[in-house]
């Protein structure tokens, strides 16, 4: 008898975890609203510094957001960044600026990132992740060059109060 509980107990469990995987992987609608889990103002650290990403709710088809590292007390580069619905998709577009706002992409020209997918807890673009670990925290995956032309993923772990 108590196999036979363990064995219910291990399938029920089994189950679950099933379940709660697939709810993961459901691919949501393109949709602004499936990923405003990403506003807020989040803090973390990378590149060998201090990181702020703030991140606006929902609003007129787009999100917009402001990024900043610090290194010794000095901002080493800002971005502006934005995810658009375009076309039933999303795109995330931004632009680098040095510490001074002089632009590192050419007037018309903007770093893109086409939707791939979006699920309860990730919103996927291509060469960008954001990872939902809870409401007060979240993981970045972005795909850098490197100068020997290989591709390094950074993760930029973040938290918001």
């Amino acid at each position: 008898m108590k196999v036979f509980i363990v064995i219910v107990l291990m399938t029920i469990v089994s189950f679950l975890s099933l379940s709660c995987k697939a709810q993961e992987t459901k691919t949501l609608e393109p949709k602004l609203d499936n990923i405003a889990w990403i506003s807020g103002n989040w803090k973390g650290e990378a590149f060998g510094g201090k990181t702020e990403e703030n991140w606006s709710e929902p609003s007129g088809g787009s999100m917009m957001a402001a990024f900043k590292l610090i290194n010794k007390g000095k901002v080493i580069f800002y971005e502006i960044e934005i995810i658009r619905e375009v076309e039933n998709t999303l795109i995330l577009q931004l632009k680098h600026f040095n510490y001074d706002l002089k632009g590192w992409e050419t007037k018309d020209e903007t770093v893109d990132f086409p939707l791939k997918q979006i699920t309860s807890n990730k919103v996927i673009f291509e060469g960008m992740t954001f990872e939902k670990i809870s409401d007060s925290e979240m993981n970045i995956y972005v795909d850098t060059r490197q100068k020997d032309g290989s591709i390094e993923t950074v993760k930029f772990n973040y938290t918001k109060d």
